[in-house]
């Protein structure tokens, strides 16, 4: 009987330790604390650009990079900004906003990170982003409350900003009127000799934050002028759309403001199907002032919204971070104007 030998059963690869801030000081031939002078973008010591150019291309040959939980044990906190995803759809101008804060809180050398909190709101959600220690929260819309800044802040966020119609206790905010919208195309709907005057409401869930606003500001324009609202919940789907404009002229309505230009878009659309002439049957406004309106004929009248920029939030976030202590900024962000165009 013949007996074979066993084969030695292949090894995995053991992973060979990660490179420390030593073996890059080692490569370039300087001190660890240049090191992190330099990789740390410490503006408090000078280092000289070959010196930098040695750190850097040592670092990137060893595949080093600074461990972040260490940097924050030495700075006392994070550099952790915490950007909950909003519990609602946004659109491209929001989209826009939000892009345009990361890369400005990237340039103050700050690490964002996007928290998917669905399902959660209030204190809960205020619980789950504390475990993260973040130096900073920014809130998009509303739920959070007193209790949820004060759990934050107890968790060591030095910021804690809020974005929505109201301010809450102990956190900086930038008040979003999205009745100032609403009211904007009311007043320039009323203006062109409108007197039924539609609303669309969307049926999309979470939307009410943005939705109700709007629609109290249309009726707060039209107020004691004998002209009426008329609320219209609506999906943004095709078959919604063409629904509520085969029963359009029943509706007996002369113009109708449409949420946003999306909405706008999808309602004038199915209101051409049916024949229905526009603007001379019906005025149609949106919101967002997006290029696509422009490209419709006719050219979709909107409400242009000016946002904050988001440098500016970003000079907020970094001046409160550096002075916890400061007392709690209110500030109006929300601009709106009604670009008039065809459609109205």
């Amino acid at each position: 009987m013949v007996q074979i030998p066993e084969q030695p059963v292949p090894s995995s690869p053991v992973p060979s330790a990660a490179p420390t801030s030593a073996d890059v000081a080692r490569l370039a031939g300087v001190s660890r604390a240049t090191v992190s002078y330099v990789l740390n973008n410490t503006s408090a010591v000078r280092i000289s650009e070959p010196t930098r150019r040695r750190v850097h291309e040592a670092a990137e040959e060893l595949g080093y990079v600074p461990h972040a939980a260490a940097r924050s044990l030495r700075a006392g906190h994070s550099r952790m900004v915490l950007m909950p995803s909003p519990n609602v759809p946004v659109g491209p101008l929001y989209s826009q906003f939000f892009n345009e804060l990361q890369w400005a809180l990237s340039r103050f050398d700050y690490t964002v990170v996007q928290y998917g909190s669905v399902g959660l709101g209030g204190d809960e959600a205020a619980r789950a982003w504390a475990e993260l220690r973040p130096v900073a929260v920014i809130v998009p819309g509303g739920g959070l409350g007193p209790r949820g800044v004060r759990v934050l802040k107890r968790s060591g966020a030095r910021a804690v900003v809020t974005l929505g119609p109201e301010p809450v206790e102990g956190a900086h905010a930038l008040l979003l009127d999205h009745g100032g919208v609403g009211h904007s195309a009311g007043v320039h709907l009323l203006a062109g000799g409108r007197r039924r005057v539609g609303v669309v409401v969307p049926r999309e869930p979470g939307l009410e934050f943005f939705s109700k606003a709007r629609l109290d500001g249309v009726r707060r324009a039209l107020r004691g002028t004998g002209a009426t609202v008329t609320e219209l919940p609506l999906a943004y789907e095709e078959e919604a759309a063409a629904g509520l404009a085969a029963r359009w002229r029943s509706l007996g309505m002369d113009a109708v403001f449409a949420y946003n230009d999306e909405y706008a878009m999808l309602l004038m659309r199915a209101l051409q199907d049916e024949g229905v002439d526009i603007p001379a049957e019906t005025a149609v406004v949106g919101a967002d002032d997006l290029m696509l309106g422009r490209l419709l004929r006719p050219r979709l009248s909107t409400v242009h919204i000016e946002l904050p920029s988001g440098h500016h939030l970003a000079e907020l976030v970094d001046r409160v971070v550096r002075d916890p202590g400061s007392v709690p900024e209110v500030h109006e962000v929300l601009g709106a104007r009604v670009v008039h165009r065809e459609s109205s």
